[in-house]
């Protein structure tokens, strides 16, 4: 049985058990709370142990890893670029529907807090800015910074750091990568024995919520589902218009070409499975040439998670509207830039690892309440569909992009575009 079931039955098994407590228990209600929640804050502690150095690690590989790639120049460095861009622009587009939406569709009445299962939300400091505010961004004491769960100043760093890195001599840039790579394969198998024990902390949890909310717990989840699903939608529906406009195709022949992955993807929750079906789309409707798509399908895959940043922080702004925290402008700033960044650093990791490494720091980042995290995660099937269809259609979108700007910046004619820059039937 797989973590993920696993972890749902936890869920199941909690949140009804909590509600039968709720109606029925009486004085054994208490008592089962005084166990569970305990139980449940202990595992989500341990969970956030390893967050900060393995966020540092991640960033530190993940600088080489792309800087290496764009030294490549030519349509590699191009990428790169445009991954960067695509990536702060969709959760910049987060940032402006996700509250838009809530405050229509706000969080179902009595579940705030109901999700969190630990008390009241923790106090918000203040983001206004200033000048002070920003110094805080560059830590004097870098390791005072991640005891304190700065983590913006803990990005920086590591971003600064692992430039560093790349310029340095190659033989003590190799060793000093190699020790972050194997810290990172240490604090994974770290990560993985939390995870492990997922279903006895997600139970606790799921009961003391579905004691203290009853069914308001069960239909937040729901909302939530629904949320974050229709962010990866409508950044989903935005590739389109993208690409007809840089990669001058008509709408029906991409939507066409890029079915197949997405219906492979939609089935399967894996960018890999969809691979064989970009690759013919790419070659065939598409019009790739295949130098491009051999360098640029690849790096996408491994590095561009358009639908990451939108996602994970739409699940911070439902986890502060869940609580009560007001997201101010500044916030929310804080909330794209750590989004895009984190969102490169934890590629190739397995889906529950994703979640907290990417959505973590973010709540942190922003001043909001990492409770909520296990819960979230236990539903996460179903916007992870969601999340690999876009992730796919950006894959094939970004490709055909690169490709009609040819190898020197210019508009490529050997795909076949029409003189004038006119979009291809």
């Amino acid at each position: 049985m797989s973590l993920t079931v696993r972890i749902l039955i936890a869920l199941a098994l909690g949140l009804a058990i909590g509600i039968a407590l709720s109606e029925w228990g009486g004085a054994l209600d208490a008592q089962a709370i005084a166990i569970a929640q305990p139980v449940g804050k202990a595992w989500l502690n341990g969970l956030q142990m390893p967050l900060i150095p393995l966020i540092f690690a991640l960033l530190v590989t993940g600088v080489a890893q792309a800087t290496q790639s764009a030294r490549g120049g030519g349509v590699a460095g191009r990428a790169i670029a445009l991954f960067a861009v695509l990536l702060t622009g969709s959760a910049a587009v987060a940032a402006l529907i996700g509250p838009l939406l809530l405050h229509w569709w706000p969080v179902p009445s009595g579940a705030v807090a109901a999700l969190a299962g630990a008390g009241p939300a923790s106090d918000v400091g203040d983001v206004r800015p200033s000048a002070e505010w920003l110094l805080g961004f560059i830590p004097a004491n870098p390791i005072k910074a991640a005891s304190e769960g700065q983590v913006v100043a803990v990005v920086l760093f590591a971003l600064a750091f692992g430039f560093a890195v790349t310029r340095i001599a190659p033989g003590a840039r190799e060793r000093l990568n190699g020790l972050f790579a194997a810290l990172v394969d240490a604090l994974l198998v770290l990560v993985g024995w939390v995870l492990w024990l997922a279903p006895i902390g997600v139970f606790a949890l799921a009961l003391v919520a579905g004691s203290r909310s009853g069914i308001a717990t069960a239909g937040a989840l729901l909302h939530y589902i629904a949320f974050i699903v229709i962010l990866c939608v409508v950044v989903t529906l935005l590739l389109y218009p993208m690409v007809v406009m840089l990669g001058r195709i008509a709408p029906g022949r991409f939507a066409r070409a890029a079915f197949p992955a997405q219906a492979i993807a939609f089935s399967t929750q894996s960018s890999i499975a969809s691979l064989p079906a970009m690759i013919q789309a790419s070659d065939g409707a598409l019009a790739v040439r295949a130098s491009t798509r051999a360098i640029v399908l690849p790096l996408a895959i491994s590095l561009f998670r358009i639908t990451s940043p939108p996602a994970n922080l739409g699940v911070a702004l439902y986890v502060a509207a869940m609580n009560g925290v007001a997201i101010g402008p500044a916030q929310l700033v804080m909330g794209v830039l750590v989004a895009a960044i984190v969102s490169l650093a934890a590629v190739g990791l397995p889906s529950q690892i994703t979640f907290f490494t990417t959505t973590g720091p973010i709540c942190l980042a922003m001043g909001v309440p990492v409770e909520a995290l296990p819960l979230l995660l236990a539903v996460e099937t179903v916007p992870d569909i969601f999340r690999t269809v876009g992730n796919v259609t950006a894959d094939m979108g970004v490709t055909r992009i690169l490709d009609h700007w040819g190898d020197d910046g210019q508009q490529s004619v050997s795909t076949g575009a029409m003189d004038g820059g006119s979009i291809e039937p």
